[in-house]
């Protein structure tokens, strides 16, 4: 039977509202509230770094010419590093690319990737411009997170099986968290919802072959869009309420696709399903994980794998005659077509695992230095880079999504081989990063760009969040001198 949204069936839009619209403070977890601090003091140290990248600099000049000196002005949300005063839909999106630039910030991966810290630069701009403190944004920031994770979970298969990005389904969770912060009544959040998801279905080829500036533009767009949805919400706009599980909505329209002689569906239920509500609830933020090498998630593992063989048996590049990598289908397909073993921007150099993986050979490291200009087209790489051999493993695909597994073989001219199978890569919450290693990586990305004095404060500054009553001093820090 087809439901116009007139029919008498519950949507799963107002049901995901009215959770959002009631969900407190008072009822997160402490392990939910410390996970949030954990993660924006690692997407802010993301976002240091990814100012300093081509991409983001070509936006903030892009929207500095845009606004105008008056915009500038009087603008009521601010811009990490920059200062540039503005809009809160435009601080949105250039904070959330900046968080997202470098390919650095969290990843979780069930039936579909996504790192929900692209969506969260939404309501951090929207409680400065409405005047909130570090509470209400930890709220936005457990409902961002819980919402986009529980999107990647219910697709079976997931959309990126057949071709969508999954910005497509970022623009259902941004405008909850972004209506959140704005205190919208449960229609209204919906209406958000609906005017968002209305106008981000996005195609997989912004990950696919030769990779350019979108790859890291389109799910920060999905939380600008939240940003504007949830404003235009509250002033009274509307959007399709049916829009996940009615009358021509996501799960309709992707219902005529084909998967293996299958059409693919979406569990309803799963979506919805024991929504935490009090202290003692399970909150998705807790299972995301976060990246201890500036790539694509599903190189984490065979890296990892590489370097400690590498490590163990005490090998150099000029040793190395052929590297076995044995991966899960999707990694081979993402991470070893045939325009990955010759990238030609960093875009397509962080997702390609013949890349990475000749790079950590020779340079013993992996972090954003291998990914400037000049190390991303030295020829020299490109012999190494030959010797990589990515293998889809079958045996392997059985245990995605639970473990990440990756076998790296590495032979050597002298006829040795060495083995090492990594199934949970450092950054899992099975292997998580510690607020230590996590300082590392933040003072690695942001010394130079305001100061390590300025990032222990930051530090600090974040790790109180919830204590705090406006964010004055969190943008003041972020802001280059």
């Amino acid at each position: 039977m087809n439901h116009h949204p007139t029919d008498s069936k519950r949507l799963l839009s107002h049901t995901l509202a009215e959770w959002a619209c009631s969900l407190k403070y008072e009822h997160l977890s402490p392990a939910a509230i410390q996970a949030a601090k954990l993660f924006w003091f690692d997407s802010i140290g993301c976002a240091l770094g990814g100012s300093q990248q081509d991409d983001a600099k070509i936006l903030l000049k892009h929207y500095r010419a845009m606004g105008g000196a008056a915009a500038g002005a009087t603008g009521s949300a601010t811009c990490f590093v920059s200062g540039f005063k503005t809009n809160p839909v435009d601080a949105s999106f250039l904070n959330g690319h900046m968080i997202r630039a470098m390919d650095y910030n969290d990843i979780y991966w069930k039936s579909d990737p996504c790192h929900p810290s692209d969506l969260i630069a939404a309501p951090l701009a929207l409680c400065q411009s409405e005047g909130l403190g570090g509470r209400e944004l930890i709220v936005a920031t457990i409902i961002a997170y819980e919402i986009e994770m529980r999107l990647c979970e219910v697709g079976q298969p997931g959309i990126r099986e057949y071709g969508w990005h999954h910005a497509t389904l970022s623009a259902f969770a941004a405008p909850l968290a972004a209506g959140r912060v704005l205190n919208l009544s449960p229609a209204q959040l919906v209406a958000a919802m609906g005017i968002s998801a209305s106008r981000t279905f996005c195609p997989g080829a912004v990950t696919a072959g030769k990779l350019t500036n979108m790859k890291n533009t389109v799910d920060p767009w999905a939380g600008r869009m939240g940003a504007e949805s949830a404003l235009l919400a509250r002033g009274g706009f509307s959007g399709p309420e049916h829009i996940i599980d009615g009358k021509e909505g996501l799960f309709a329209v992707f219902n005529h696709v084909q998967y293996k002689g299958q059409p693919a569906t979406f569990d309803a239920k799963a979506l919805v399903a024991d929504l935490p509500t009090s202290t003692a609830g399970h909150y998705r933020i807790v299972d995301c994980g976060m990246k201890s090498f500036p790539i694509e998630a599903l190189s984490h593992a065979p890296l990892t794998a590489m370097m400690k063989t590498v490590k163990q048996h005490n090998l150099h590049a000029d040793d190395v005659k052929e590297i076995q990598v044995e991966v899960i289908a999707r990694a081979a397909d993402i991470l070893g077509d045939p325009h990955k073993y010759r990238p030609d921007s960093k875009e397509t150099a962080d997702h390609s695992l013949p890349y990475c993986m000749a790079a950590g050979l020779v340079d013993g490291m992996v972090t954003p230095l291998q990914f400037k200009e000049e190390r991303v087209l030295d020829k020299k790489l490109i012999p190494i880079m030959d010797k990589v051999k990515v293998i889809a493993n079958q045996e392997f695909e059985a245990l995605f999504p639970k473990f990440q597994p990756s076998r790296v073989t590495i032979i050597t001219h002298s006829g040795a081989s060495h083995s090492t199978r990594v199934d949970v890569p450092k950054g899992d919450p099975r292997d998580p990063m510690t607020e230590e290693e996590i300082a590392v990586k933040f003072t690695a990305l942001g010394g130079e760009v305001i100061g390590k004095d300025a990032c222990a404060k930051l530090q600090q500054c974040i790790m109180a969040l919830d204590s705090a009553q406006n964010l004055n001093q969190l943008f003041g820090l972020a802001t280059a001198r």
